[in-house]
C-alpha cells in the first residue's frame, strides 16, 4: 500500500511542478495580452479566460481528453512514440515524467490542469499589471523604452510584488485540483489511493494518509511562496 501511494505522490509532485511552470507561462502571456493595445490579442485572451472559467473543470477535462487530445496527439505522433527508445526509456525521463508507457495520459492531464489554472493566473497577472500607476507607463514611454522593455524592466517587477500572494494561493489550488485528473486514468495520488482503499478495504486509514500527504505538499508550496514574498518585500524596501 505504501509503495503505491508513494508512486502516486511522486506523480502528483510531477504534475504540480510541470503544471506550475506551464500554467505560469500561459498565465503571464495571456495576462499581458489582456492589457496590451492590440484588440485581437485582448479578444483572444478574454475569450480564453471566460471560456475556461465558466466551464466546470470536470466537463473541461472530459472535453479536452476525449475530443481534443485524442485528435491532436495521434496527429503529432505521440500515440506511436517508441517507449523503448533510449530517449524515453531512461532514468531522467522517468524521474521527470514517470512511466513512458503512460506518458500520453500524463501529458493530457498536465495540459488540462495547466490550461484550467492558467485562466485564473491570467486574471491575477492582469490585475497586477493594471495596478501599477499610469505615471510609470508614461515615464517609461517618455524615456524611449520599447513596450517589451517597459513591461520587463519597470512594470512587471512592481506588479510581481502584488501578485505573489494570490499566485501562491492559485498554485496551491493547482496541487489540490490535480486530484480531478484521476478521472482520466492518470495514476496520481488520488487515483492510486482509490485502488488501495478498494483492494485493502482500509478506506479510513488510506484517505487519512492521503490527506496528510496533500497537506504536506501544499504546506511545502506555501512555505516556499512565503519565503519569496518576504524576499520581494525586502527588495522593495531596499529600493525605496
Amino acid at each position: 500500500m505504501a509503495n503505491l501511494l508513494l508512486q502516486g505522490l511522486l506523480t502528483t509532485i510531477r504534475l504540480a511542478f510541470w503544471g506550475t511552470i506551464l500554467a505560469a507561462l500561459i498565465g503571464l502571456v495571456m495576462g499581458w495580452w489582456r492589457t496590451c493595445d492590440s484588440l485581437a490579442l485582448r479578444i483572444i485572451s478574454r475569450t480564453y479566460v471566460e471560456l475556461i472559467r465558466n466551464i466546470p473543470p470536470l466537463v473541461f477535462i472530459f472535453i479536452f481528453y476525449f475530443f481534443i487530445a485524442s485528435q491532436i496527439f495521434p496527429a503529432i505522433g505521440l500515440e506511436t512514440i517508441n517507449t523503448k527508445s533510449p530517449w524515453v526509456d531512461n532514468t531522467a525521463f522517468r524521474i521527470a515524467f514517470g512511466d513512458p508507457a503512460l506518458f500520453t495520459n500524463f501529458l493530457s492531464g498536465l495540459i488540462c490542469l495547466a490550461l484550467f489554472e492558467a485562466a485564473y493566473i491570467t486574471e491575477i497577472v492582469r490585475a497586477g499589471i493594471q495596478s501599477v500607476p499610469k505615471g510609470q507607463w508614461e515615464a517609461g514611454r517618455a524615456i524611449g523604452l520599447s513596450p517589451t522593455s517597459l513591461l520587463r524592466d519597470i512594470i512587471f517587477p512592481q506588479a510581481l510584488r502584488k501578485i505573489l500572494p494570490p499566485l501562491a494561493g492559485q498554485f496551491i489550488t493547482l496541487i489540490k485540483d490535480s486530484a480531478i485528473i484521476s478521472l482520466i486514468s492518470v495514476q496520481e495520488l488520488t487515483f492510486l489511493a482509490t485502488e488501495v482503499a478498494a483492494s485493502t478495504t482500509k478506506v479510513f486509514e488510506t484517505w487519512i494518509l492521503v490527506g496528510g500527504m496533500y497537506f504536506a505538499l501544499c504546506y511545502l508550496f506555501a512555505f516556499i511562496f512565503a519565503r519569496l514574498e518576504r524576499r520581494a518585500g525586502r527588495s522593495a524596501r531596499q529600493e525605496t
